[in-house]
């Protein structure tokens, strides 16, 4: 949810010098970018992790500041509620044996993680919607101690008039629901991939990130289930959309795919954060414009599924980065690396690609593909480039996985190594089951025990192996 802030009660002369500074920094980075400032840039990779304290019976552990203090990692960090948690990995350059180097961090941090939890008679648990969390967790009482997050929820409902969160989602079943707050949110958990791009690269990075949606949330599916319904393959897309909703059109909504492709400059992004969306936190940073402070705070309350970001290298120098969010956290290790792998060479394979492959595919059928796939994950029936329409298991068989294998061998990663980490996304898309796969079948097969469901789920993922191997 990104960076801490200092105020929780904002009055108008916020508001207005805020604005003032969101314009001037905007400017300033569109001068940047014209410049050649951000241009010729290396290609560089990193992640976010969200995470679960569950307790000994698989339900919600508000416990995350006892377990940071226990766990004293400053990369891992709180998360909106009081029972998740954050892993930040340390960005890393294209080479050869990258992936391998990413999986051996991340099982290192994670066991760190689950010492930590265990010392405090808590389990770390990664999966995207927990199935036991229900409403009577999803409160303010539950809210972490960051100001950031008191400050959204005032936010977001006065920009709503005090109106409750009036839940909708249909799927298999439907579940209508109505909140109080922003608590919804902490239910949505995910893995969230960073690709660091040079300007001259970053339209078409954030065209083919939207392109390739359908294929990541359907592959990396693990939400089937909330507040004990049975709704779709990664409920975390219609759920996180409706927990913040502030009203207004397409053109406003804070969680969304976005109404177009990009055009001529990443920046159209920037312009619309600063013409489209309403200040949430106004926060006023003393810092220099250059440090973009206000930009990136607004930029960090709209939260588009493919989201670019201005970060800063170690020299200072800016760089922008593209933010994928739309796969959920689970379900092993091995799964996220392998996630991350194919993520990887899909963007690299396809961004290659001279004639543009937004001429071939438009973008509301991108758009109809990704939901679809969020929905019904490997099932959908999804469109894709050149008016080929068809099963998703058949296009990532036929299509995309080869041409993942072939953007990591592009970029430098060995032909095994590429065939590792892609050939566990092939097996488990040729075995159907994802988590979400996995999770539904459990319940097919033994009822609606949703604590036996969560304390099965651990025993899998504590194994290491990757979710097309668990047992059901």
């Amino acid at each position: 949810m990104g960076q801490e802030i200092h105020e929780v009660v904002f009055d108008a002369e916020a508001f207005a010098e805020f604005r003032r500074r969101l314009e001037a920094e905007t400017t300033l980075l569109a001068t940047w970018e014209a410049d050649g400032l951000l241009r010729e840039q290396p290609f560089r990779l990193g992640f976010e992790l969200e995470g679960w304290l569950v307790d000994a019976e698989g339900m919600p552990a508000p416990r995350n500041q006892a377990f940071l203090e226990r766990l004293g990692d400053p990369q891992v960090v709180p998360e909106l509620a009081r029972f998740n948690f954050e892993i930040n990995d340390t960005p890393l350059d294209f080479s050869p044996g990258m992936f391998d180097r990413m999986h051996t961090s991340l099982l290192r941090r994670w066991q760190r993680c689950e010492d930590a939890a265990r010392s405090l008679d808590m389990q770390a648990l990664s999966i995207g919607i927990l199935p036991t969390v229900g409403g009577e967790h999803l409160n303010l009482g539950n809210i972490s101690a960051m100001s950031r997050y008191h400050a959204l929820n005032e936010q977001v409902f006065r920009l709503r008039e005090g109106r409750p969160i009036e839940l909708c989602i249909e799927g298999q079943e439907t579940l209508r629901h109505r909140h109080q707050d922003v608590m919804l949110e902490s239910a949505t958990t995910s893995l969230q991939i960073h690709l660091q791009v040079g300007s001259e690269h970053a339209v078409r990075a954030f065209n083919t990130a939207k392109i390739i949606s359908a294929a990541m949330v359907a592959v990396g599916a693990n939400s089937p289930f909330f507040l004990q319904h049975r709704l779709w393959q990664e409920t975390r897309i219609p759920l996180f959309e409706q927990a913040v909703a502030v009203g207004g059109s397409d053109y406003s909504r804070r969680v969304t795919f976005g109404i177009r492709y990009a055009r001529d400059s990443i920046m159209e992004c920037f312009t619309a954060n600063l013409e489209r969306y309403p200040v949430l936190l106004p926060d006023l940073v003393d810092a220099p414009p250059e440090q973009l402070a206000h930009l990136r705070l607004h930029n960090g309350t709209v939260w588009r599924w493919n989201r670019p970001l201005v970060g800063f290298d170690e020299s200072g120098r800016p760089h922008y980065r593209i933010e994928h969010r739309v796969v959920a956290a689970g379900t092993s290790a091995l799964d996220i690396v392998a996630d991350t792998a194919f993520f990887v060479g899909l963007m690299m394979d396809l961004m290659q690609d001279a004639g543009g492959d937004e001429q071939l595919l438009p973008f509301e059928l991108a758009r109809a593909s990704f939901y679809a796939a969020a929905r019904s994950g490997l099932a959908a029936q999804v469109h894709w480039q050149g008016g080929w329409e068809g099963p998703l298991q058949q296009l990532l068989s036929d299509v995309l996985i080869p041409r993942s294998q072939q953007g990591l061998e592009s970029v430098g990663i060995g032909r095994q190594e590429a065939r590792q980490w892609t050939g566990i996304i092939a097996r488990r898309v040729e075995s159907g089951q994802t988590g979400s796969a996995w999770q539904t079948a459990w319940v097919d097969r033994h009822g609606r025990d949703w604590r036996a469901l969560v304390q099965a789920y651990t025993e899998q993922q504590a194994a290491g192996r990757p979710v097309h191997e668990w047992r059901i």
